[in-house]
């Protein structure tokens, strides 16, 4: 019996021994799997840490080159990568416009660190009873950070860097300080950095002299800048911008009396809407600068050819005249030099710059073929015969259908007959007409077929203007180009415009000859009659295949200008709308 008892009670010490063991090694394994973790995780921030750009870096802040551009007279007419305002801070500014922020972003900012715990306990708590993402948590610090790195991607390395740069932040600047980070970092609609940007771009002064009520509206616009744009979505951006008001005055920075005040300046921002008439064209000239120069990697002044007032003339006949059409204008100097260019109504709507597209250019092209004739000895009295013409199983018809018969190359021109000219190529070669082409400065562009020469092949407005320049340059080359100089910030000239010696392509009596004809086509009976003033030196219509596009190309004494309307995507317009309606109309009233 002894022996029974002295066997349970060693047994029992044993099974106490192995279930003492047992917790141990699970205490134990338990202790080694969290230092595991704790160590997975602090080699994860560690990855992620070396992965930062260097934490003072970031806080210079850096920017694309800007590019100005000028005009003939040395006015600036546009900078690009100018997307950020004047420096500001919570000193230079009045106090309503941080407190605005503050109000509606933070309004513990000055009593927390990095983490407002309590806000996004709460955020977290209202996001679970919505059932959707309905309230942020993130600070001014955090969204200073989230600036500061630029990056828009949700995941979980990107918001440990943001946690580890909020505090290297809440630990190197006091609470000012980074405000002022935030209020010149902040990432705006349209590329906008910074309220002082804003300020400027919605209510056309900087955020030195912002009421309450614009400060109210920029601050509206911090939670989605789309959404709550004064421009884009005014009403929006009012209802929003009470709800910073209200926040004010509970808060205490601002009386109800002030509030109410505010309220009623709450307003759509009265900047008007920028069709940007000049994007075209600083568009165009930004390739010159990089073909000239190559990368930018400075600020640059650019020295450019363009008539402001010119350009705004054009822009705004072009944009009245074309209604449910598109319309592209270019207008060179003789000696090659682009005054305007307009290529389109609203470069909002559309980049596309329709100066540059290949479109047909029609009956525009026959001058091409005239000089040919010209040259070879015919003159504008020289008779022709008008009548209908084939080659295998190429037919084309005369515009309206209607003969001739026995006609002068002058009436032929003005008329636009299409017999003319094709009978004309097949006396003297299409390689000649080819070659006449290549000479005025298209080169192989066209098609090797008697299409062509009724203008099937596509050319763009400035090429096509461009041959027209030489004729009223007289029938010396020409070379278009849009600038004149560029210098870095400093003053250095880093190109300028050596113009090469001019080569005489066409004899003085076929440039006579010629610009006779063209005179006759907006002369009574022509067909570019729509465009005659008494500053019209003569000009040339143009329409494509089912009215598919509508050219007219003519002079004055100081201009060459392109005119063209059709569709973009190729569709026909109405039957009525040819080279000598509209774009002849364009012509006439930019002129007049």
């Amino acid at each position: 019996m002894k022996k029974t008892l002295n066997n349970m009670r060693k047994d029992l010490v044993k099974n106490i021994k192995n279930t003492r063991s047992f917790k141990t090694k699970l205490l134990s394994f338990g202790i080694n799997s969290l230092l595991v973790v704790i160590a997975c995780v602090g080699l994860y921030v560690l990855f992620v840490f070396l992965q930062m750009p260097s934490l003072d870096s970031i806080l210079h802040e850096t920017r694309t080159p800007a590019v100005t551009f000028l005009d003939k007279n040395a006015n600036e007419i546009r900078s690009t990568g100018r997307i950020m305002g004047k420096p500001v801070s919570v000193e230079n500014v009045p106090a309503h416009v941080w407190q605005a922020i503050v109000a509606i972003e933070d309004r513990r900012f000055f009593k927390h660190g990095a983490i407002d715990f309590r806000g996004t306990t709460r955020a977290v708590f209202i996001n679970l009873f919505h059932g959707r993402f309905a309230s942020g948590g993130s600070t001014i610090t955090q969204q200073t950070a989230k600036n500061i790195f630029l990056s828009r991607k949700k995941n979980l390395s990107r918001k440990i860097q943001e946690l580890i740069l909020s505090c290297w932040l809440e630990n190197r600047f006091d609470k000012n300080q980074i405000l002022d980070l935030y209020m010149n970092r902040i990432s705006l609609v349209g590329g906008l950095r910074g309220i002082d940007a804003a300020a400027n771009t919605f209510f056309g002064h900087g955020a030195n002299k912002l009421t309450i009520a614009e400060s109210a509206q920029i601050a509206a616009m911090l939670k989605a800048p789309t959404t709550y744009s004064p421009l884009r979505n005014p009403e929006k951006n009012i209802a929003r911008a009470r709800v910073v008001l209200t926040e004010m005055v509970r808060q205490g920075y601002i009386t109800l009396n002030q509030a109410k005040i505010a309220a009623k300046n709450l307003k759509a921002s009265d900047i008007k809407k920028d069709k940007n008439i000049y994007r075209y064209w600083t568009d165009f000239v930004l390739d010159e600068v990089e073909s000239r120069i190559g990368t930018i990697d400075s600020d640059l002044y650019v020295y450019t050819t363009l008539n402001s007032s010119l350009q705004e003339r054009i822009a705004s006949v072009v944009g009245t005249k074309t209604g449910d059409y598109q319309g592209a204008a270019v207008a060179l100097q003789r000696n090659g030099a682009i005054q305007a260019m307009v290529g389109g109504d609203d470069y909002q709507a559309s980049q596309f710059n329709r100066v540059l597209a290949l479109r047909q250019p029609g009956s525009s092209f026959k001058p091409v073929v005239y000089l040919v004739a010209l040259e070879k000895g015919m003159t504008p009295d020289s008779y022709v015969n008008d009548s209908p013409f084939s080659i295998g199983d190429y037919n084309p018809k005369n515009y309206n259908q209607h003969y001739y018969g026995g006609i002068t190359l002058s009436k032929a021109f003005a008329k636009s007959v299409n017999s003319v000219p094709l009978k004309l190529t097949q006396e003297y070669g299409i390689d000649t007409v080819l070659d006449m082409a290549s000479r005025l400065g298209i080169g192989n562009k066209l098609r090797r077929e008697y299409s062509t020469v009724l203008g099937a092949s596509e050319l763009n407005l400035l090429d096509l203007t461009t041959i027209y320049s030489v004729i009223w340059n007289d029938g010396y080359s020409v070379r278009p180009y849009s600038i004149t100089k560029i210098e870095d910030a400093k003053g250095k000239v880093l190109y300028v415009r050596n113009p090469s010696e001019e080569i005489q392509i066409l004899s003085p009596q076929t440039v006579n000859y010629m610009k006779q004809l063209l005179l006759d086509v907006v002369e009574v009976g022509g067909t570019g009659r729509r465009a005659y003033t008494k500053n019209v030196l003569g000009g040339k219509t143009g329409t494509s295949n089912n009215n598919r596009d509508a050219w007219f190309i003519g002079a004055t004494t100081n201009y060459i200008m392109g005119i063209w309307v059709g569709k973009d995507d190729f569709t026909p317009m109405a039957s009525n709308i040819t080279g000598g309606t509209i774009p002849a109309e364009i012509f006439h009233d930019i002129v007049e």
